[in-house]
């Protein structure tokens, strides 16, 4: 803001980030869960069958929660005045 930034860029920034980072948790926590259970399967025998709408849940349930937590500090940091926050920086 300090150097012409608006709140909604700020806002639009930190939820991009958000996402991003949610985006990339999502897709590491599915990848090792179907090669965990494709090692378990393997070891015990066991028959895992693993769906697309699990994955489409899993992956949404990701992004919404990033989503969900990363408003409220996007929210904090678009309304913080630039004084502020340069002084303790």
């Amino acid at each position: 803001m300090s150097v012409g930034a608006r709140s909604r860029d700020i806002l639009t920034q930190f939820l991009v980030e958000a996402l991003v980072l949610s985006l990339l948790g999502g897709m590491t926590g599915i990848l090792f869960g179907v090669v965990g259970s494709s090692v378990i399967s393997g070891i015990a025998k066991w028959p895992t069958i693993i769906t697309t709408f699990s994955i489409i849940l899993s992956f949404g349930f990701s992004i919404a929660i990033g989503v969900f937590f990363g408003f409220y500090p996007a929210r904090k940091a678009a309304m913080l005045n630039p004084i502020d926050a340069l002084r303790y920086e």
